[in-house]
């Protein structure tokens, strides 16, 4: 199974980095798992709703040009489902089983996703309703498949 996680913008910061390095390498015998980084547009801090969607669309763009035709996309949004450790686990499988084996999870900047982007997603998963960083999010989500994964194949590391 491949397992890609497609982010708006370069992590700068060293322990998160660092922590999805290691779990990107407890992941090596078990899946095909890639971390791919967009450019984030430039913008200033303050935008119109207008600006915003510029943004939005064009990171958009560039997300999309890594999103293969076969793959499975599950876009992470705000208003998505909430799902269990439990529940992506028998998601995972399921789609390893019967669907797709190749998943590609989606983050996008700090403005979210475009609405494009949102459409081709099969699926919409939330984390909650708090606001999270999205570099932060990378490193969330990967511990989250990795653990999907041990749930999977029922060894221990979740409790």
């Amino acid at each position: 199974m491949l397992i890609q996680i497609i982010a708006v913008g370069k992590l700068k910061e060293k322990y998160l980095v660092q922590g999805i390095q290691e779990y990107a390498k407890r992941l090596n015998p078990y899946i095909k798992f890639q971390m791919i980084e967009v450019a984030d547009e430039k913008a200033p801090d303050t935008l119109s709703d207008a600006e915003v969607s510029i943004v939005k669309e064009r990171e958009g763009e560039r997300i999309l040009t890594h999103v293969k035709e076969s793959a499975h996309v599950i876009a992470l949004a705000i208003g998505g489902q909430l799902w269990s450790s439990e529940e992506l686990a028998a998601e995972l499988d399921r789609l390893g089983t019967y669907g797709s084996s190749h998943v590609a999870f989606v983050i996008g900047g700090s403005h979210g996703l475009s609405d494009q982007v949102l459409r081709r997603a099969q699926q919409k998963l939330s984390f909650g309703r708090m606001t999270l960083p999205h570099q932060l999010m990378r490193l969330v989500l990967t511990e989250q498949i990795y653990r999907a994964v041990k749930i999977n194949r029922g060894e221990p590391y979740h409790k």
